[in-house]
């Protein structure tokens, strides 16, 4: 039986294979870091966390981060948060995961901090010594008498909990469970062929689904080891790669055409590595610069489509000999995919529908949101929200959305959250917040504003009042004033062609 939790699967690597590794740093075996989990979990225990406990998770990237997700996520419910979101977005996400502990770098400034103070969340501090091997922690925190159910989660314990965005205005909480991550982890492993000897250099932000499986878990499946950065610098990427000297990396489409960008100087570093592979996921990437990766790296590129309701990957196109189709997201690539009209008809091959899956990799449901999960699922069928068709050869391609979330270069952003923020902002009476092309990220953040009576305010004004309440990524790139926004035919303000409507597309 294949592992079906992360105790389990971290198992499979070798005693002294590097399991873990970052520019600068001495790797970590898979023997040190199983022994690490052992004791990470004896000290969740002591704090009084354990299985089914949320543990909210505030750390910068690298390799310590890639250690706190394997480490409380074999113990307890890991909750990463994207450390760049200000203090009105973390008490939103303490207050709902009900954490039961927040973990964040020892000496952290985090406003994380003070909304922990004011929820009554604990607090628990990581410490690392950067010349010993990557990963390696230690956690403080006050010690608990109050009893918690410990020792290492069982496959229907939830791993790991992530917001994703709806056209609500509250995010929806998806509980993934060990069973649910490790599935995807075999899934990712296998349809990249992942093996021992492969090094994964990680750029990915690791409070994403496609950091956490793709590079992470889907690395310790294969015994395989990865390499954390800091985060994405295309400054530093080659740099990186000259010293890693990865087998492949992953990423999204902006960071694969920055990486492009600066190619032509670093010829001498692409010639002496050599990447077996480029993965692409979380946002489409446009054929050209598909051919372009290729062409520079001397490595197939495989696109993938994943989203957080299915721990990330649902189809991929295959490596070679067999077809890749740019342009499409491939075959499906461990749960089954299928097209679905409205009725819930599932529709042959050339009928354009909503893409539909299922499989063990896929969420049973969000979490306290019967609303949700009443629209999600049809005849066990989860529905994603992507418009699609398959051709004759079984592979799938994207021809729209059918949700009016934002897809900013793999950030998922919700408009009403957006629209709520601005609302609050004295001069403004309506406001409507929509995605706009972006020959780069794909989409990214606008929003149309009627202002009240009376009231003056420009796009600076407005711009710098979200980005007190809001984190960078979310903040309008694009302010539009107008006198009255465009409605549909029904008298219904509608976000998706807005942009065609105002002449932003």
């Amino acid at each position: 039986m294949p592992p079906e939790t992360i105790h389990e699967l971290l198992k499979l690597g070798a005693d002294e294979d590097p399991a873990l590794g970052a520019p600068g740093r001495a790797p970590l075996t898979y023997r040190e870091l199983r022994g690490h989990v052992a004791r990470t979990m004896a000290r969740l225990n002591e704090l009084g966390v354990g299985r089914n406990d949320a543990v909210a998770i505030v750390l910068p990237n690298g390799p310590e981060m890639a250690s706190a997700f394997v480490a409380i996520g074999a113990a307890a419910t890991t909750a990463p948060l994207n450390p760049a979101y200000r203090a009105d977005e973390f008490r939103f996400y303490l207050t709902d995961l009900e954490a039961r502990l927040l973990v964040v770098e020892a000496g952290s400034k985090s406003p994380a901090l003070a909304v922990a103070a004011e929820l009554g969340v604990d607090v628990a501090t990581l410490s690392f010594d950067a010349r010993g091997p990557a990963g390696l922690f230690t956690i403080d925190g006050r010690p608990k008498t109050s009893g918690t159910r410990g020792g290492y989660a069982a496959p229907d314990d939830v791993a790991l909990v992530l917001h994703t965005s709806g056209t609500t205005s509250r995010p929806k909480i998806v509980p993934l469970t060990q069973r649910n991550v490790c599935a995807s982890a075999a899934n990712v492993a296998a349809s990249i062929a992942l093996a021992r000897a492969d090094r994964c250099l990680n750029i990915m932000p690791l409070f994403h689904i496609h950091g956490l499986i793709a590079a992470v878990l889907a690395s310790a499946q294969a015994g395989a080891s990865v390499h954390c950065t800091p985060g994405f610098d295309a400054l530093h990427f080659f740099r990186w790669l000259e010293e890693v000297r990865p087998t492949w990396y992953t990423g999204v489409p902006t960071m694969h055409q920055a990486i492009l960008g600066r190619a032509a100087r670093n010829a001498a570093i692409i010639e002496s590595t050599r990447l077996r592979l480029v993965r692409s996921s979380s946002a489409s990437l446009p054929p050209q610069v598909m051919a372009e990766i290729e062409k520079t790296f001397n490595a197939p590129v495989v696109e993938a489509y994943g989203m957080t309701e299915a721990a990330h990957q649902m189809a991929s196109n295959p490596l070679p000999p067999r077809l890749r189709k740019p342009g499409s997201v491939g075959l499906p690539a461990g749960p089954e995919v299928a097209v679905m009209d409205e009725a819930g008809k599932l529709l042959p091959a050339g009928a354009i529908g909503e893409l539909v899956i299922r499989g063990a990799n896929v969420t049973k449901g969000y979490k306290n949101n019967t609303q949700a999960n009443a629209t999600a699922f049809t005849n066990g069928w989860f529905r994603t929200g992507d418009q699609g068709v398959m051709d004759t050869d079984g592979y799938f391609r994207l021809t729209g959305r059918l949700k009016e979330i934002i897809n900013r270069g793999g950030e998922k952003i919700s408009p009403r959250e957006v629209d709520e923020v601005l609302l609050d902002h004295p001069a403004v009476a309506q406001v409507v917040t929509f995605g706009v092309p972006h020959a780069k990220l794909g989409e990214d953040v606008a929003a149309c504003i009627v202002l009240a009576e009376g009231a003056a305010a420009d796009e600076q004004s407005i711009r710098a009042f979200a980005a007190t309440r809001l984190a960078d990524f979310k903040v309008p790139r694009t302010v539009v004033f107008v006198a009255e926004i465009p409605k549909g035919a029904t008298g219904k303000l509608q976000r998706i062609g807005l942009a065609q409507k105002l002449g932003l597309a």
